[in-house]
């Protein structure tokens, strides 16, 4: 796989460098990437199944043999599309963790049904579970929008509302 990096700057608009995720990459990355993902899992009350299910739906055993190498510190490569869930998974509690004063408020957001067109009175996590790696990155996206100020679009009329200095409370 290759993922395509863009400049922040205007000074080079127009360049852009490629960069290819390599087995050493995915090596690199795999056994510490799970082990946080166990700790959010833990942190959001996730069953096996649930877990298992986050990740793709790799078999029961290799699931529990990639836990037991990631904390032995043993060497261990991820496939792309693990990792890729992982990622999704650490950047929605990233999002969480900004959004929600306390975990036990982003745990109620998480597990609660919404009404929203993504959600259609579903929870975020049955959400997840339903759409696998779309459903990941739709609940990543919506919480992604919402930290940058974009409460929801697709609304009546394709409506759009942005936080205004209004809704903001600090105390």
């Amino acid at each position: 796989m290759q993922v395509v990096e863009f400049p922040l700057t205007s000074a080079s608009v127009g360049s852009f460098r490629v960069h290819t995720i390599s087995e050493s990459d995915r090596a690199r990355t795999s056994a510490p990437g799970l082990r946080a993902f166990v700790k959010i899992a833990d942190r959001l009350g996730l069953n096996g199944t649930e877990r298992i299910a986050i990740l793709g739906h790799p078999a029961r055993s290799t699931y529990y043999r990639w836990i037991k190498k990631s904390y032995k510190y043993q060497p261990l490569t991820l496939p792309l599309d693990t990792l890729l869930r992982i990622s999704a998974m650490l950047g929605i509690y990233s999002s969480l963790s900004t959004l929600f004063e306390d975990e036990a408020q982003a745990k109620l957001w998480f597990e609660g049904p919404h009404q929203g067109p993504i959600f259609l009175s579903r929870s975020p996590m049955q959400c997840i579970l339903d759409g696998g790696l779309d459903g990941l990155m739709t609940v990543r996206r919506y919480l992604d929008a919402w930290c940058s100020g974009n409460l929801g679009s697709g609304g009546q009329g394709n409506s759009f509302v942005s936080v205004t200095e209004h809704d903001l409370l600090f105390v």
